[in-house]
């Protein structure tokens, strides 16, 4: 491990929020990769939380499925808790990453992110609430900045896949990439697939206050990034895709914002050209195209009063169509559900300009994993932790507020990510 622990910093990485749905997960995937490690390189990592015997619940059951029976002695637990200030600070001086798996983060994110800063902490979130992740780099970039302390948010399905691969494209691509179009696919065994509550929560929140993100990001006072070669042509709010053979609807997620954060930071440290990303997601067929514009539309009328927030986050599961529940998947559907992100991009060959003419060059990648809730964000968040703690000369200046793409974009993480759940790819562009 390059990055070495003290003894007044005794750890590597706590996970805060361990005893949440996510949090799980995320404690059995430190154990796995901390079992990897050479014995040289041991991680040495804890758990946090409010309730020291729920922790210890965690590490029994996390001890149990990976057969780690070391689990239930040797890992250090720390009782923490967002509303008390005190014990953050304590939290945070005694591990070198914080890995926040507490949300909404709307809610409860700030905190955190305040205290990694003030006690020099870095943090990494699996957040997907473009106002939180946003307002962070408002306020908190400078700050962070001068703490040499690096916040990166957005380290799981939200954005990971979609952040990193479209650097993977650009990488890819021989010549200047201008535009790219994303395609998500998910699919599901026969029990079907679903969300956790407090995921349901977040687009709750995040929906309701849209108007506040505009509002947001006229503090920034940033000019348009520049539009390089030919503009895309815009679809319909519901379509027909080829591409899918499906119906799809834009994607409503932060990876747009992220992404498009990613590529300004490119354009204005490294000078690179900026790539305009536009995402949807597929929805099935006709009775789902039915299904969602009836949904939709309660949805979307719920949310602009504080009874209808009340009843959406109290019923989750009959307002959601079963999609999320306050159990969250079974293991079942979480084994049988993977998700694909298909990327076609166009551009230009070398040596062409592309003030002239119509892009001349395609190219088609894909990003493919495990079931993204709860699979692929776990892997994703605990990569990009690793990748900091042994690459931290590789992420730009010395600290700040980041999206992953932009912290992580001269590392090795996306090569770390093929060996675990997560695989990017060239497909062929018919």
């Amino acid at each position: 491990m390059a990055a070495a622990v003290t003894a007044s910093r005794p750890y590597h990485i706590i996970i805060f929020g361990a005893t949440g749905f996510t949090g799980q997960f995320v404690v059995e995937e430190v154990a796995r990769c901390a079992a990897e490690s050479p014995d040289g390189s041991r991680l040495k990592w804890a758990v946090a939380g409010r309730s020291r015997q729920r922790l210890g619940d965690v590490l029994t059951k996390a001890a149990e499925r990976q057969s780690m029976p070391e689990l239930r002695t040797d890992i250090e637990i720390i009782v923490a808790d967002v509303s008390i200030e005190e014990s953050l600070a304590i939290m945070c001086q005694q591990g070198l990453v914080i890995l926040n798996c507490v949300g909404p983060y709307r809610f409860f994110g700030e905190p955190v992110v305040k205290a990694c800063v003030e006690n020099g902490a870095h943090y990494l979130d699996i957040c997907g609430e473009p106002q939180f992740l946003e307002r962070m780099q408002l306020e908190y970039h400078t700050k962070a900045l001068d703490k040499g302390v690096y916040v990166i948010g957005s380290c799981g399905f939200d954005s990971i896949p979609a952040d990193l691969g479209i650097l993977y494209t650009q990488k890819q691509f021989k010549g200047t990439l201008t535009a790219v179009e994303g395609f998500l696919n998910i699919t599901s065994g026969p029990a079907g697939s679903s969300g956790h509550d407090a995921t349901w929560q977040s687009a709750v929140h995040g929906f309701a206050d849209s108007g506040s993100l505009r509002q947001l990001r006229k503090k920034f006072g940033q000019k348009p990034l520049p539009v390089v070669g030919a503009k895309v042509k815009k679809r319909g709010f519901v379509f027909f895709s080829k591409e899918m053979e499906q119906y799809a609807i834009p994607f409503m997620g932060s990876d747009p914002s992220v992404v498009r954060r990613t590529q300004r930071h490119l354009y204005e440290e490294d000078h690179q050209s900026p790539v305009r990303y536009t995402a949807y997601v597929g929805i099935g067929g006709p009775f789902s195209v039915m299904k969602l514009f009836c949904g939709g539309l309660l949805f979307w009328c719920m949310v602009k009063f504080s009874l209808g927030r009340k009843l959406l986050t109290t019923f989750p599961s009959f307002f959601s169509f079963g999609l999320f529940t306050t159990s969250g998947p079974t293991m079942k559907q979480i084994e049988d559900t993977c998700f694909s992100l298909t990327f076609f991009g166009e551009g230009y060959s070398e040596g062409t300009d592309p003030a002239q003419g119509r892009p001349n060059t395609k190219i088609c990648t894909q990003v493919i994993g495990a079931e993204p809730g709860y699979v692929a964000t776990v892997s994703a968040i605990v990569q990009a932790a690793l990748t900091l703690l042994n690459e931290l000369h590789s992420l730009p200046r010395r600290g700040g507020v980041y999206t992953p793409g932009a912290a992580f974009h001269k590392t090795s993480l996306i090569e770390r990510l093929q060996n675990h759940s997560i695989k990017f790819s060239v497909k062929s562009y018919d």
